[in-house]
């Protein structure tokens, strides 16, 4: 089957002109170049949610070489399913290396995330989170507590809820002694800071409840989920 023009899917992608009718035509029939335009626009996303984002190390030259590379390499002849409007040709390759471009930022955003990830050893505290009996048994969890306060949770089918869930750290040995951590947003894992000063030798029970917007701040009495913290 013929393709899209490599040049003309970066365009597309990038959103600078609308699909012509012969390409619509070919992008619902040919799932290579649909799939290309995808991965494209998919690229140009990360972009666009990395603009605010400052002091990045720079990209190694060794990337950029291979990026100039590609750019100025010879291209197979490709046919183009309809006539264009004529435009500089200095404006394909262009756009062409801004989206190499993004997705070199987008690469060393990646890698910035990976180094930041909390090494395994500098983790004081873990804990298995299991459900209540009023829960459905195939909802739980796990915990990680770092050496800066930080705790990484992540949880799976937890009921649904009109409110919010929220993590808190009890202590086993006096009941109604509790530590709110922080409301868990959308998504199966989150990243909150124990308050400062928690003696988790103390507050050692992680549990994970339902709560409502009643503007009510204390513990709802609806337990979902509780662990114990180990070293």
């Amino acid at each position: 089957m013929q393709h899209l023009d490599p040049d003309r899917l970066v365009l597309l992608a990038l959103s600078e002109e609308l699909e012509e009718l012969t390409e619509l035509d070919h992008l619902e029939s040919c799932a290579a170049c649909r799939g290309e335009m995808q991965a494209l626009r998919d690229v140009a996303e990360i972009g666009s949610q990395t603009a605010e984002l400052r002091d990045l190390p720079a990209p190694p030259e060794h990337l950029w070489q291979a990026i100039s590379a590609d750019i100025t390499a010879p291209r197979a002849p490709v046919v183009h399913l309809a006539e264009r409007r004529s435009r500089p040709r200095w404006l394909v390759p262009a756009l062409t290396a801004a989206a190499a471009a993004v997705l070199a930022v987008a690469g060393t955003v990646g890698i910035g995330r990976l180094i930041d990830r909390t090494p395994a050893d500098q983790f004081t505290a873990r804990a298995t989170l299991s459900p209540l009996e009023t829960v459905p048994p195939g909802a739980g969890g796990d915990v990680r507590v770092s050496s800066d306060g930080r705790l990484r949770i992540g949880v799976h089918d937890l009921p649904l809820t009109s409110g919010f869930h929220e993590v808190w750290l009890l202590d086993p040995d006096t009941p109604g002694k509790m530590v709110a951590v922080g409301n868990l947003p959308p998504g199966p894992e989150a990243v909150l800071t124990v308050p400062r000063g928690t003696d988790l030798n103390r507050y050692r029970l992680v549990d994970v409840s339902d709560e409502p917007h009643d503007g009510d701040a204390t513990h709802s009495g609806k337990s979902l989920l509780r662990g114990t913290l180990t070293k």
